[in-house]
């Protein structure tokens, strides 16, 4: 069970428990249950919203480079900031997807499946990841379910934290509304290798296939999602808070779905068309 998870179990004001007994019962810390985590200085959160952007553009970018590039638009900052803040935000050189999550040492690790498999079908191989969303007075993160043949989100969530629990919503949301996919296709990171996770998989039926070391290229279609995403919707929006954001993505969502003719895609359909074509051929 996550952090927030257990966290959410705690009543206050139980008439019987106390918070130190209840806190017990969940195998949580009472000190967590306090824990405000500590939020980012209106700075900071500008010099991330810059880095975010200019990772779109170079991905090879590490903290040095980063640091370099936004000493040059005239900010005054160092190498061991922008790592802190890179790492604060799951990016990282080399790898062309934002490491948004990381591995798990007890999490299991399951085979890669889709080596040398062609795939043209929809609900044949569904796909996730996870990216940054930036706000006035904060981030969150996004988890995005895509049908990869046809490029159409079936399902996202937006959180705060980096818990599996709104990639677990998302997942379930997915497979009620558009059935069950032949294979499930994730990296590596904690949240997609917890055990709440793959169970949900598992019970569906579903065959799941992770990503190894340089095979960051699997995930390239959601990839470009994110980036038309952030250059079409969040860049021109400076979201307030959690409900601005939640509304505004997830109106662009529907528009790519639904109206965007998707560039990959013949006769200019849209996501949610060739979605449709498919499974009714």
């Amino acid at each position: 069970m996550s952090h927030g998870r257990r966290a959410a179990m705690i009543a206050p004001d139980h008439p019987r428990l106390s918070i130190v007994r209840q806190c017990a019962l969940v195998s949580m810390a009472r000190s967590s249950h306090y824990y405000v985590g500590k939020g980012e200085s209106p700075q900071n959160l500008k010099l991330m919203r810059l880095i975010d952007a200019q990772y779109l553009s170079t991905p090879w970018y590490g903290s040095r480079q980063m640091a370099r590039h936004l000493r040059r638009q005239g900010y005054r900052v160092g190498r061991k900031r922008v790592r802190r803040l890179m790492r604060r935000m799951g990016l990282s050189a080399i790898y062309r997807k934002p490491r948004t999550s990381t591995p798990h040492p007890g999490h299991r690790i399951y085979p890669y499946l889709l080596r040398d498999v062609r795939i043209d079908r929809a609900n044949q191989v569904w796909c996730t990841d996870i990216t940054y969303i930036p706000m006035q007075r904060g981030f969150q993160y996004l988890v995005a379910i895509m049908d990869w043949a046809t490029r159409t989100v079936l399902a996202w969530r937006l959180s705060n934290t980096l818990d599996s629990d709104f990639c677990i919503e998302a997942l379930k949301e997915a497979l009620a509304q558009y059935g069950t996919p032949e294979i499930f296709n994730t990296d590596q990171g904690c949240q997609f290798t917890s055990r709440d996770f793959t169970d949900v998989l598992e019970q569906a039926g579903v065959r799941i296939s992770m990503d190894g070391k340089g095979r960051w290229m699997d995930n390239v279609f959601i990839e470009r999602l994110w980036r038309s995403l952030k250059y079409e919707c969040v860049y021109l929006h400076d979201f307030q808070d959690g409900p601005e954001a939640r509304q505004i993505i997830g109106a662009w969502l529907q528009y790519y779905n639904e109206e965007r003719p998707h560039s990959t895609l013949a006769d200019d359909r849209t996501p949610m068309e060739e979605y449709a074509r498919r499974r009714a051929a």
